[in-house]
């Protein structure tokens, strides 16, 4: 299989305690034509140091370092800014692949020929544990879908930057499903690779366990980044409460 290079983009802060296990989970890749982009957004514990010695391991791990604390938007961009891969995909720096990940994904990629792929994932604890709660998506997800069911998980999306161009992510939270939604918009679809290709870390306290903060800035896409009117915004807020219900609860 022609090996295109895929450019992984994970950012930091304060990661001391999952980041080895992330890098490592890149690192068992079957797939091995790739980079891995790690920016630190001013950590203020041990992880630049960590990133260091990762960097030391393998040549393919590049790491950079924000000037300022900028957030999760603008430290993935700065990543993209620097990436050199044809595609581009993302792993939060708590989150974990499977060994065969980015080669089923680059594979799907290039039979389907699409710009947009995504897969199912798994939930597990802070410690790893498999909380048996299994993401199961749509095979493809149109703009119209995506504004009432945020079930793409970042870290499983791939993007083809020759179709679609380097993406930038709005500084807006959510900030990946807000350019999954500029992405769509235009038209393009996502499409869903039926297995499970990676693990999404619960982590107590972190920004996105808080669930009526994550809601109300769901709010604030429809209203201000998707300028959607109150009853549309309502209709589909309905519709994504209810599914979040069911991704996290059911």
């Amino acid at each position: 299989m022609d090996q295109p290079l895929v450019s992984i983009i994970t950012p930091t802060y304060n990661s001391s305690k999952f980041i080895i296990q992330t890098v490592q989970s890149v690192l068992e890749q079957t797939f091995d034509n790739f980079e891995h982009i790690i920016v630190d957004d001013c950590s203020t514990d041990n992880t630049w140091d960590i990133l260091l010695e990762l960097q030391k391991k393998d040549s393919r791990i590049k790491i950079e370092r924000m000037k300022e604390n900028s957030k999760a938007a603008l430290t993935r961009n700065h990543g993209i800014k620097l990436a050199k891969g044809k595609y581009i995909a993302f792993l939060d720096s708590d989150d974990l692949w499977e060994p065969n990940k980015l080669e089923i994904q680059v594979q799907f990629m290039q039979n389907t020929q699409c710009a947009f792929s995504f897969s199912n994932y798994r939930m597990i604890d802070e410690d790893g544990k498999d909380l048996n709660r299994l993401v199961k998506c749509p095979k493809v997800i149109s703009y119209k879908d995506l504004l009432k069911n945020t079930t793409i998980g970042c870290l499983t999306v791939m993007l083809d930057t020759e179709k679609l161009g380097k993406p930038i992510m709005p500084n807006l939270q959510p900030e990946d499903t807000a350019l999954w939604l500029k992405i769509l918009r235009n038209g393009e679809k996502a499409y869903c690779i039926q297995e499970v290709l990676a693990s999404y870390r619960i982590v107590k306290n972190s920004a996105s366990s808080n669930k009526i903060k994550v809601a109300k800035k769901m709010w604030k896409v429809y209203r201000e980044s998707e300028n959607l009117s109150f009853i549309p915004s309502l209709w589909n807020f309905s519709h994504y409460a209810w599914n979040a219900v069911k991704k996290h609860y059911l």
